[in-house]
């Protein structure tokens, strides 16, 4: 018998399909496709799980359901015990920068941490209390000092850049928990999260002469993912979408400096430098294959992302690459997930569908004869279309549903476009036109 779906998570996935975005609860229940690109990241995390290092980029078109994949293999990577960050890029996160942006970048990832047990971000203070839960069960175990066992577990993260103070922040927190001084403990979780913006107010409150800046940001993820390590988890996993935003900059200098730290994340994680830590970019093919303005215009990450000439010739997908174009789903596969909506629709309860299969058959059919092959190659539109037209049938019982299909009307997904013009000026500081 199919289980019942909670009505929280069954609006929450409505909901946000509806207004065309990916639900932070339920994906498992609407998932289908793409099976050989989920088996080549959890590959991926298994490597990080056991000491190695993933960087993947994710490609496809608007609407093609980027954000959704990377989402399933977040939930993948949290049940296989790994810590996993996320951000969105924008006008003001980015991943290199010299105005407090890729600080901002590094605050928001730190904003929606997630573990297994909190799945839906902040999990920041519960992986710094794991850590000390750890270092004192070590200590209990081997009649040692709390102090001496926190200090030999940070000795590792202080030979990296940035390591001494960070280690010493997480000593600050573990001095206010054991005094009961909140204060300390919210000064030391400030720090961890890049909320420090001079070092005046950090060596005050903590003691510590740097913060997490700019030029830090890469580094600190380092640390973090050693950090998670020593904390009981099995690594990191970095989750950076909307990376076309980075294309859009309109300076040339602004676009290289990111494109040369995206390199040197690159080439950290294929010669085996970072360790537990794996990165996954989602961005569009513009951004990666532009000559003039995407990732192919630094010739230095081209000949690392070009696509393997053989798998081309043999008209086959190598999974292995570090760019991964996503493929189309299939008209079957778009019509497994409109059973799979139809299912979340009526909360699991089979005898409460609003419309038969023959309704789904004639939607895409539909669908096929109106905007051609995007139906199924950029679905979010067509996802939209099905969920109103359930609306409209669940709202007004005496509407048949075959005297609506005809009426749909489904748009091809077009890109943004809103060009982002950011001039960066001398002192670095930037001016935003639209």
């Amino acid at each position: 018998m199919a289980k019942k779906i909670r009505s929280k998570e069954r609006d929450a996935i409505i909901q946000s399909l509806k207004s065309g975005v990916t639900p932070k609860v339920g994906i498992q229940h609407i998932q289908v496709g793409r099976v050989k690109e989920l088996k080549a990241l959890i590959q991926d995390i298994e490597r990080v799980s056991d000491g190695g290092s993933a960087f993947r980029l994710i490609i496809g078109e608007y609407g093609s359901g980027k954000t959704f994949f990377l989402s399933v293999v977040r939930s993948i990577a949290l049940e296989r015990k790994l810590v996993a960050v996320n951000a969105d890029l924008s006008p003001d996160r980015r991943i290199h920068a010299s105005s407090g942006q890729a600080r901002n970048l590094y605050s928001e990832l730190m904003r929606n941490m997630s573990t297994r047990n909190k799945s839906d971000g902040n999990a920041l203070t519960s992986v710094v209390e794991k850590f000390i839960t750890e270092a004192r069960k070590e200590a209990d175990a081997s009649n040692k000092e709390i102090t001496v066992v926190i200090h030999e577990r940070l000795s590792s993260l202080s030979e990296l850049v940035g390591g001494y103070d960070f280690a010493k922040v997480i000593e600050a927190y573990w001095l206010g928990h054991e005094q009961d001084n909140d204060d300390l403990k919210s000064h030391a979780i400030k720090w961890l999260r890049a909320e420090y913006s001079t070092k005046t107010d950090a060596r005050k409150d903590l003691g510590v002469r740097s913060i997490i800046t700019d030029a830090s940001f890469y580094d600190s993820l380092k640390l973090l993912s050693l950090f998670v390590r020593q904390a009981g988890y099995q690594g990191l996993i970095v989750n950076l979408d909307e990376l076309v935003n980075l294309y859009k900059l309109h300076s040339t200098q602004a676009r290289t400096s990111n494109y040369e730290q995206i390199l040197r994340m690159l080439n950290d994680c294929l010669q085996g430098s970072a360790e537990h830590l794996g990165f996954l970019l989602g961005g569009t093919p513009e951004f990666l294959l532009d000559p003039r303005k995407g990732l192919y215009s630094y010739d230095a990450l081209q000949s690392r992302l070009a696509g393997n000439t053989f798998a081309k010739q043999a008209g086959v997908i190598d999974y292995s690459s570090p760019a991964l174009h996503l493929a189309s789903l299939t008209p079957e596969e778009l019509y497994i997930l409109l059973k799979n909506l139809r299912h979340v629709y009526a909360s699991g309860d089979q005898s409460q569908y609003l419309v038969p299969d023959e309704a789904l058959k004639s939607f895409l059919h539909h669908c096929s004869q109106t905007v051609g092959d995007a139906y199924f190659r950029t679905p979010r539109n067509t996802i939209k279309a099905f969920l109103d037209m359930l609306a409209v049938v669940d709202q007004n019982p005496s509407i048949v549903w075959d005297s609506l299909i005809s009426s749909v009307s489904i748009e091809e997904e077009k890109p943004s476009d809103v060009e982002l013009e950011v001039e960066e000026s001398e002192d670095g500081l930037a001016d935003f036109k639209l």
